[in-house]
């Protein structure tokens, strides 16, 4: 904040963080001199600003990416604080420094979901209406053998169509705090035999998965939609990147149950740990498909039932992922 003839009053810790300028520095000196930004083709924003001349009726200038002499870029904006009177002279100049980093990241992150969603929808909505065109302009000349076949590919893809849109809205529903959890007592062994029934049925070999059960488990009181959608995203991730047996321990912990879903697959690079549950990471992206959201939406279930998740290598190489749940207590305790 500066006075009337531009001598900088005070500073907060954001702002010397940001800049580097210390309050000492700051408190005092001339704003131009203290805080000297340009914008990407060098002119001098305080001289363009002009914020004590100007037109009379401004009060505000709109956040700018600006550069200090030292090249560091951020986001600044002015608000111009005036004389009680129409027009009056301006006696205050605020100003508001935010980290253009930050504000890249968030493009980025919008643009790859755009990207993502673009390219996740194409595929689906191409081939309903190629099959739904198809049946309409030529429907008596196919047998009802084939009719099925495409009527059936039409409802696999509106399925996946829904998934993306289910998936899309977990993200919102966790990035914004608003995911909600509905507690019952759940026997996790018992979903998970249940996953692998329903796999095994649609083709999986039976020796594809091995549960095993460790020790009494304790009384669970969890959310049983979004605990059977964490295993059954673990499961079938198991079963992508993997190779060989998925196995699935269960057992007690002092806070509650831990579960671990182990393939024996290439495994994860230690340098890549730290990303895997981040949104669009898809492992070797040029042969597997996928939103790249599922492990971040696993995450975030997991987490909104105070758990935590890991991934580490296994003890037959390939990919652990291990978490825990608490046992947690009834909506109505």
């Amino acid at each position: 904040m500066t006075d009337r003839d531009g001598h900088v009053l005070t500073v907060n810790r954001a702002a010397t963080r940001l800049t580097g300028v210390t309050r000492e520095q700051a408190v005092g000196g001339h704003v131009r001199d203290v805080f000297s930004f340009r914008d990407h083709d060098g002119r001098d924003w305080w001289k363009w600003l002009d914020p004590y001349g100007g037109l009379s009726s401004r009060t505000r200038q709109p956040e700018l990416p600006l550069r200090t002499p030292a090249g560091q870029e951020m986001l600044v904006a002015a608000r111009l604080v005036r004389e009680p009177e129409r027009g009056g002279r301006v006696v205050r100049v605020v100003i508001t420094l935010r980290d253009a980093g930050a504000r890249a990241r968030l493009e980025r992150s919008r643009a790859d979901l755009v990207s993502t969603v673009a390219h996740e929808l194409r595929s689906p909505l191409t081939s309903v209406k190629g099959f739904t065109a198809t049946l309409l302009a030529k429907w008596t000349r196919f047998t009802d053998d084939q009719k099925l076949v495409m009527l059936e590919t039409v409802n696999a893809d509106a399925d996946r169509v829904t998934r993306l849109i289910t998936e899309l809205l977990d993200v919102s529903r966790i990035e914004s705090g608003r995911l909600e959890i509905h507690r019952q007592v759940v026997d996790i062994p018992a979903r998970i035999h249940k996953i692998i029934t329903g796999r095994v049925a649609a083709g999986e070999p039976e020796d594809r998965f091995r549960l095993e059960v460790r020790g009494e488990l304790p009384e669970t009181w969890l959310d049983q939609d979004k605990i059977d959608q964490v295993l059954s995203n673990l499961m079938e991730n198991a079963v992508r990147h993997g190779r060989g047996t998925v196995t699935i321990v269960v057992e007690p912990n002092e806070l509650g149950v831990t579960v671990s879903v182990r393939d024996q697959g290439e495994g994860i690079p230690p340098e890549l740990v730290t990303r895997v549950f981040r949104q669009f990471w898809r492992g070797n992206a040029r042969r597997r498909g996928g939103t790249g959201l599922g492990l971040f939406i696993v995450k975030g279930l997991i987490e909104a039932h105070g758990g935590t998740i890991s991934v580490r290598r296994g003890p037959e190489g390939g990919a652990e992922f291990r978490f825990m749940v608490p046992t947690g207590t009834p909506d109505f305790a």
